[in-house]
């Protein structure tokens, strides 16, 4: 009996892989690596539902009263809502499970992306199917219990767990399937986070109406039913990940060759334990940090900061935002509504455009563009606002969220880059923590300033104004950092001996896995199957994308 060891696991040949084990999912001879691409999609579309959970925020509110809330008294605190029963939550105390979302998404990201390069993309989005989709049923006990710390835990806690595997699951994988193309490739899956609240506030909203009775508010019912449709498409897409064999590459493409290929694009590889001790990931950090401050924070507020800098404007009176009545009010915030939509849009596409522009200019001027363009844009809203531009201000911020959205996308890429793919997947989830960094950093800027701006009582309408010269000074920081990136020296690159040592510890039992028992081949996948596959994907994102036109007309009517 062989008592050579793959990855301190199995002794080799004492028993074929396991069924969500990465050797048993390596692409044999004829794999079409275009059937990647919908499988990453299929995880990303669920867990981008993190975005959307806010439409339940208001329902929720009146879990008890159901057309009222039952308001708690001064004595109840925070701590105290965690378990009272006897009245609603508050919108604020809600919130609290979107802060959540992103901390555990970057820190899961962070602590397990290390077992993710070993575990492979199917075991991760099996255990993160499981998280994200349990977390959901727990939820749905803590509103049937009305325990908020049962929801904390379950979609919180628990979900965010799901959320960070699910984020980074198909990275290094996609990466290593496009070489030739590995912007384009992350900013389809990463497009796919933040198309998930498309299908899922729309999908969430007609639920809750059918479930709805003068007893209840439908959202415990809303969650199961979700939870086992999102589990669905989620296995699917995990079962459906293919890695390619150690030393594969498309058919016709030939790698640079090191010393005539781009400086800041590497030919080897970084350990993720030495990635804290190197500069180039702090400065790519604060990059990202700064990106997503600045976009967060507007994300949040775009709502009420339409209809508070335009008021009546919106729909077509004189009158400034304190000045109109109930019915003026409802009638802005269905306009604002459809600019919310039309925000989300734009950060989807510009998810897959500016990650595939990035494979022609290259990751590091990219940046450049989103840290000036972003800057002169956020620069000039004080104006386009004082001058009562709609256009320019509503154009100013949609170009703003396609840069945020292409950010997130661009910078798998980037990573590859600096420190080479062999473990791009569990470097990534470390530079994550900069996300949950930035999803209490920017919120808190732009809330914070705006309830001072008020406090001084300066009008509403310029409340926002000293808060985007905040924002433009995070992205000269983050200007900064990039354009101080340099290619990573030689002595932080992993030797041919350890390299060959990762990838025996990932590849070895590869033959094995190709013949074990089970194993899915599909030898010259026919074009039909790719057909299917996005499909699969493809028609609820197109959905999703009509029930967001929709609301999007509601701001040009």
């Amino acid at each position: 009996m062989s008592t050579v060891l793959t990855g301190g696991a199995r002794p080799l040949g004492d028993a074929s892989p396991g069924f969500l084990d990465k050797e048993r999912i390596i692409a044999p001879p004829g794999f079409n690596r275009w059937l990647v691409p919908p499988a990453a999609l299929a995880i990303h579309l669920c867990i981008g539902m993190a975005y959307g959970f806010s439409v339940f925020w208001l329902p929720l509110s009146k879990a008890l009263g159901i057309k009222e809330a039952i308001k708690c008294g001064p004595e109840i605190g925070f701590w105290q809502e965690l378990f009272v029963t006897s009245c609603d939550w508050k919108v604020s105390t809600l919130g609290w499970m979107y802060t959540l979302f992103f901390v555990l998404l970057g820190s899961s990201a962070a602590i397990w992306g290390g077992w993710l390069e070993r575990a492979g993309p199917r075991k991760a989005g099996v255990v993160s199917a499981v998280c994200w989709c349990g977390g959901m049923l727990i939820s749905a006990l803590g509103v049937h219990l009305h325990q908020f710390w049962l929801m904390l835990l379950g979609s919180g806690v628990i979900g965010g767990i799901g959320l960070g595997l699910g984020y980074i699951s198909p990275v290094s994988t996609l990466i290593k399937w496009f070489p030739d193309r590995r912007g384009m490739a992350t900013g389809m899956a990463i497009m796919g986070f933040g198309g998930g609240a498309m299908i899922g506030s729309p999908l969430a909203a007609e639920l809750m109406k059918a479930f709805a009775t003068p007893t209840d508010v439908g959202v415990a019912s809303t969650f199961v039913v979700m939870a086992a449709v999102y589990f669905v498409f989620m296995m699917g897409g995990a079962l459906s990940y293919r890695v390619p064999a150690s030393g594969w590459k498309p058919e016709g493409w030939t790698p640079p060759a090191a010393q005539t290929s781009n400086a800041m694009i590497t030919q080897r590889h970084v350990h993720v334990k030495k990635v804290w001790g190197i500069p180039q990931f702090w400065l790519v950090w604060m990059v990202l940090c700064m990106n997503v401050s600045a976009g967060i924070g507007v994300i949040g507020m775009a709502s009420p900061m339409l209809q508070e800098v335009f008021g009546g404007a919106l729909i077509g009176i004189p009158q400034k935002f304190g000045e109109l009545d109930k019915a003026q009010l409802a009638a802005i915030a269905g306009v604002a509504a459809g600019f919310t939509a039309l925000l989300s849009l734009f950060n989807i596409g510009g998810r897959f455009f500016w990650a595939s522009l990035s494979d022609k200019l290259g990751r590091k001027l990219t940046y450049v563009v989103f840290f000036v363009l972003g800057g002169l844009l956020y620069a000039s809203v004080p104006g386009s606002a004082a001058a009562g531009s709609k256009l320019l201000f509503v154009a100013a911020f949609c170009v703003i969220l396609s840069m945020y959205g292409g950010g997130f996308a661009t910078v798998p890429a980037y990573l590859a880059d600096l420190f080479g793919t062999q473990m791009v997947g569990a470097i990534h989830g470390r530079l994550l923590t900069a996300w949950a960094t930035a999803g209490i950093l920017g919120p808190v800027v732009v809330n914070y300033m705006r309830d001072y701006q008020l406090g001084l009582g300066i009008p509403r309408e310029q409340v926002y104004n000293q808060t985007m010269f905040i924002l433009v000074g995070m992205l000269v920081i983050g200007l900064v950092c990039n354009l101080l990136v340099r290619p990573v020296a030689d002595k932080h690159f992993m030797s041919d001996a350890e390299l060959a040592e990762e990838k025996r510890l990932a590849h070895e039992r590869a033959a094995a896995a190709e013949l074990g028992p089970g194993t899915m081949t599909f030898r010259g996948t026919s074009p039909l199957w790719v057909a299917l596959a996005w499909a699969a994907v493809g028609v609820p994102l197109a959905w999703g994308v009509y029930k967001t036109v929709l609301s999007v007309m509601k701001f040009f009517a």
